[in-house]
């Protein structure tokens, strides 16, 4: 009789059986699964930083959130492949917040103490104290967010790999309808990160959490159900084709899927267009416009509250808060932005990476900067360094002794108190233009490093774009003639004859060559470390479309031909689209980038040169009164309860024009790196080399211009009010 055990062991050896079968037939999904960790870790560095920091805090103690904030965060823990908890990154969170809070306020107090019997100090710094509070604030809700803004960052990158992911899917199902499978040869084809997330589809049914791939794959679906509902229905039609018994109501239904992703990503992104601009507009309002402004009154305002606003005041609110806030708002607009659309190309697996990565573009670029930086640090040096009486010069001159009489006998820099002597400032029109090179110098290091950057890759990339223009009607060529029956080996070569004169002659060229002269295969002519053509032509369309030339001709020569025409059509509905956005999306972007890069300067070039004008006019003023108390300012009054001691303004009080006009600059260029990004992200997904690109030429254009604004409105300005105070007093 047999026993339990034999009928046990008798299945085990048979189920051991058929997996070992499916392990070994190219599915490679033992490969996908067991490799899921090591490769998580190595695709996705930037995060790791991240999750130690808060693996350290999350240590200290637990924070238990309710089950609505634990399944949000965990939700955007899970898509963003974080291996962190909910707790930790509250904990983190919280966590940056009091160090901020507490050492920032130790550090003010600190010094208020020591400099307590400075006169120059004065009184205890509560303004100063009230942004480090809501700076913490405001790291705290950065900081808790950052899941979400790490899961945003995945789905923008991974969204726009869905339209080709649904294309391998459905051409391998075309001629082997098996899903397991399938969804394999997607996942070794595609790029990280969508490759990774179909990995661990693998993943998850090999540590037991599911028990087939259609379960595992379903749940990962949902993880898109609020982002992008086209890609679950374009899934849920390639499973529906599994029990279809007929075999061209299959295919329909196949050929159906990556349509209806392609209308879905269209529709929505058409939708996107219209809700885009007034965000934006907003962002560029509050953003650029507001601050701006409000920089226009603070020297004003400095005076009349009797030097409360000091200008460390100001470069903490506009160099790091408002940019925080700013940042904050287009991340908003990112969230907004639909998947399935944007570049695909990983800058990493670039040949020319290493020339990208590399530091000896920011080396570059700051000793170029550096005499910049020199001469716009020379009003600095002057006044707050002992370096005058080391080199026996004064800390300042007038414009008479300049030999620039007509300007009057006021301090060209402005440093030192004309009525009292002693130091203030710098606020002098001289201090002002010099202090146009330090943004301009800081300017300078980046333009040079992504110029030097980006150059050469994105002319490479730019070529290869022009390439698969043509290639398209290339790969419908040598579908047709795969389809008339003739060899793949021979069909290259009577490609290759219509092609001459067009971009992609030289890849045709190489198969050839590769095939007839070297005897190689059509795998190892297309893909030979060496001498293979795709390693001259990084292209991934090409890569892309050869390899499923290379699975899709062992199924037969019709199989491949049919393959080849349904990219080849796959291409030109994706450059229809393209195009189309493109034209939607150009009215939005150019209008922004324009306020960027010619608004946003004029309007900043303007603002410091009436806050230079102003200072001209209040130190005038003050000089003029001290050679003569009685002076009377027709329909102003006696120009003491103005400018006198205890009067509303004194230039004392008044935050110095050279670091208004740096905070201004240093806030300008803020401003470009964020925005730049955003524009980049709305139009072409998540593209760091783009991106970086695009930032050096706004940011070239940009500053030139505020450098040129600047300087033209702070010597014109200059002139009018000294000129219409040359005669006061006299």
């Amino acid at each position: 009789m047999t026993s339990t055990d034999d009928i046990l062991n008798n299945y085990r050896a048979k189920i051991e059986r058929e997996m070992t079968s499916y392990n070994s037939s190219g599915s490679k999904a033992d490969k996908f699964s067991r490799s899921y960790e090591e490769f998580r870790e190595g695709m996705s560095p930037e995060y790791t930083r991240y999750e130690k920091w808060c693996k350290a805090f999350g240590n200290l103690f637990v924070i238990k959130l309710s089950k609505k904030d634990n399944d949000r965060i965990q939700r955007e823990i899970d898509i963003a492949h974080l291996n962190i908890t909910s707790s930790e990154v509250v904990v983190f969170s919280l966590m940056t917040m009091l160090m901020v809070l507490i050492g920032g306020s130790l550090a003010i107090t600190s010094g208020w103490l020591l400099f307590l019997d400075n006169p120059n100090f004065g009184n205890y710094p509560f303004i100063l104290l009230f942004l480090i509070f809501f700076l913490s604030i405001t790291l705290f809700y950065y900081a808790s967010r950052s899941p979400t803004r790490l899961a945003i960052k995945w789905r923008l990158k991974a969204s726009s790999q869905m339209v080709p992911a649904i294309l391998y899917i459905v051409i391998y199902m075309k001629h082997t309808s098996n899903f397991e499978k399938a969804v394999a040869f997607a996942a070794e084809h595609l790029k990280e990160p969508l490759a990774l997330d179909f990995r661990k589809v693998f993943w998850d049914v090999e540590v037991g959490k599911y028990s087939t791939i259609k379960s595992s794959v379903d749940a990962y679906l949902e993880t898109w159900r609020d982002y992008s509902i086209e890609f679950i229905e374009a899934f849920h039609l390639i499973e529906s084709s599994l029990f279809e018994p007929s075999e061209g109501r299959r295919v329909v239904i196949l050929e159906k899927s990556l349509q209806v992703i392609l209308d879905g990503v269209y529709d929505k992104m058409l939708k996107y267009t219209h809700e885009v601009k007034a965000p934006l507009t907003n962002i560029y309002m509050l953003g650029i416009v507001l601050p701006t402004l409000t920089i226009a009154i603070l020297p004003l305002a400095s005076t009349m509250l009797g030097g409360a606003i000091e200008w460390y005041h100001m470069m903490f609110a506009f160099n790091i808060l408002i940019p925080l806030i700013v940042i904050y708002m287009t991340e908003d607009v990112m969230m907004q932005r639909p998947g399935g659309y944007g570049e695909t190309d990983l800058l990493e697996k670039n040949p020319l990476y290493p020339k990208y990565k590399s530091r000896e573009h920011y080396v570059k670029g700051f000793l170029l900067s550096l005499p910049l930086l020199f001469i716009g640090s020379i009003p600095f040096l002057l006044r707050y360094t002992p370096l005058p009486e080391l080199l026996g010069i004064s800390r300042d001159y007038t414009w008479s002794e300049l030999g620039l009489s007509f300007l009057g006998e006021v301090n060209a820099f402005g440093i030192i108190d004309p009525l009292t002597g002693g130091l203030y400032g710098p606020s002098g029109t001289l201090s002002l233009v010099l202090s146009l090179f330090i943004p301009l110098g800081i300017a300078t290091i980046f333009i040079v490093a992504y110029k030097g950057k980006t150059k050469e890759i994105l002319e490479t990339r730019n070529k290869y774009k022009e390439v698969e223009t043509e290639f398209t009607s290339s790969l419908f060529q040598l579908g047709n003639r795969i389809g008339d029956g003739i060899p793949a080996e021979i069909a290259f070569a009577k490609v290759l004859e219509s092609t001459k004169g067009t971009e992609t002659e030289g890849f045709f060229r190489i198969v050839n060559e590769n095939i007839s002269s070297l005897g190689m295969s059509i795998e190892k002519a297309l893909f030979d470390p060496k001498r293979g053509a795709v390693i001259f032509y990084p292209s991934e369309l090409i890569a892309t479309s050869m390899k499923i030339l290379v699975e899709s001709v062992k199924k037969g020569l019709e199989v491949a031909a049919r393959s080849l025409m349904s990219i080849s059509e796959y291409v030109k509905n994706i450059k229809k689209i393209n195009d189309r956005l493109n034209d939607l999306l150009a009215d939005i972007t150019s209008d922004m980038k324009s306020n960027m890069t010619f608004l946003a300067p004029l309007l900043s070039g303007i603002v410091v040169g009436l806050a230079g004008m102003i200072s001209v006019i209040i130190s005038s003023l003050s000089q003029k009164f001290a050679n003569n108390p009685d002076l009377d300012v027709s329909g102003v009054g006696n120009v003491a309860n103005l400018i006198g001691s205890g009067g509303i303004f004194q230039i004392t009080q008044m935050i110095p024009t050279y670091w208004l006009q740096i905070v201004v600059g240093i806030y300008l260029i803020e401003i470009v790196f964020i925005l730049t990004s955003t524009l980049v992200i709305i139009k072409s997904g998540r593209d760091k080399l783009l991106s970086t690109a695009e930032t050096g030429i706004n940011l070239k254009r940009t500053m030139v211009l505020y450098f040129i604004i600047c300087l033209a409105s702070i010597v014109g300005l200059t002139l009018v009010g000294a000129f219409a105070l040359r005669g006061l007093g006299s």
